[in-house]
């Protein structure tokens, strides 16, 4: 497998986040400082910078099939970006608290419509942008007007996540997760936990939802089955999440080794994980969208590509001189964005 650097860029602080447009053209990548870079994949070339939020940028999310970017700021405003022409479309003020947290999905435009008409939306089918601030939840259209607004949870919100069938979207906090109808805004299933969640992730068959813990733990629920497990005694709190395409194989942080579980039948509770070892803590991990690879960095600038189904998984290694703060995939595989504390984005370009 060929595997190395394509091209680099620098940002003007922390590489807060990073994200692809559906075709892949484009890469967005957020500064803490505020400022939002979009640079052509192919060559590097700077495309626009466009102000995000002055106060700092926290998250981008791109509309499914479109030009479309979403950020949300410290500012409370969460802004639409037409990324062909670098300039803002709309922008929709949610209060005071940080937008942090921000999520598309195909859902109905009559979103407020049963379940049972679902199937007769069809071409009237739009993306709704979910997005938290603070404790609240609200479902944005992509003009920014308010489609719905969500009952306030019991404390601001840390993660969202959307399964992967597009019918309904986690959202945790600190004591559990609730889980909404995309299409009704109700409450499906609402599920406790005793500590802070820091992260949250569905398998991509969407058996699976894992949560990510301040209390050195993985949590796992299977929602249509009432099973939950438990795995703790991780180094430290955990952030870093990831599944892989056929869901057998979750890849968590929370220490020097990125853990890989097992997550077929019963679960991954009483068997040993595959351990991918580093010199660092792990502050960074992602499964290719397709495929079968396993980006992990760690506090020292080091990251690794594995394979986990492969007796020796190492496939590359590679030193940074900066720590990672984000992986992101493009959307068919052959291209891999690093972001780092410095500012620094790094894309690699892969055969696999």
């Amino acid at each position: 497998m060929n595997f190395a650097k394509h091209w680099a860029a620098t940002l003007d602080d922390y590489v807060i986040d990073l994200a692809w447009a559906p075709d892949g053209a484009t890469l967005a990548a957020a500064s803490a400082a505020g400022g939002v870079s979009l640079f052509a994949a192919a060559t590097g070339t700077l495309q626009h910078t466009v102000p995000g939020h002055e106060e700092g940028t926290n998250c981008l999310a791109w509309k499914p099939d479109s030009s479309l970017l979403a950020t949300g700021g410290q500012d409370g405003f969460v802004r639409f970006w037409d990324a062909a022409s670098g300039q803002q479309t709309s922008a929709v003020k949610l209060g005071s608290a940080w937008v942090e947290h921000l999520a598309w999905s195909l859902v109905g435009d009559a979103a407020t419509s049963p379940r049972s008409d679902r199937a007769g939306v069809g071409a009237a089918q739009a993306s709704l942008l979910f997005a938290a601030a603070g404790k609240k939840l609200f479902a944005l259209r992509a003009d920014g007007t308010i489609a719905h607004t969500f009952p306030d949870a019991p404390k601001s919100v840390s993660a969202l996540a959307w399964r992967p069938d597009g019918a309904a979207v986690a959202v945790a906090y600190f004591g559990g997760v609730c889980i909404w109808d995309a299409t009704t805004f109700t409450a499906q299933k609402e599920i406790p936990y005793g500590s802070s969640i820091l992260a949250l992730v569905w398998s991509p068959d969407g058996r699976w939802l894992v949560a990510g813990c301040q209390d050195n733990a993985v949590h796992l629920w299977v929602p249509a089955e009432d099973l939950e497990l438990h795995m703790s005694g991780y180094e430290t709190k955990l952030k870093e999440l990831s599944f892989s395409r056929d869901s057998k194989w979750l890849a968590t942080g929370g220490g020097k080794d990125a853990c890989v579980w097992d997550c077929t039948g019963n679960g991954p509770e009483g068997r040993e994980p595959l351990l991918l070892p580093h010199q660092g803590r792990v502050c960074a991990l992602a499964f290719q969208h397709g495929h079968g690879l396993l980006a992990t960095a760690a506090a020292d600038g080091e990251f690794c590509l594995w394979s986990p189904s492969r007796k020796n998984p190492l496939i590359a290694e590679v030193k940074m001189p900066a720590t990672a703060t984000k992986f992101a995939w493009s959307p068919d595989d052959t291209l891999l964005a690093v972001g780092t504390e410095k500012g620094t984005v790094y894309v690699f370009k892969t055969d696999s």
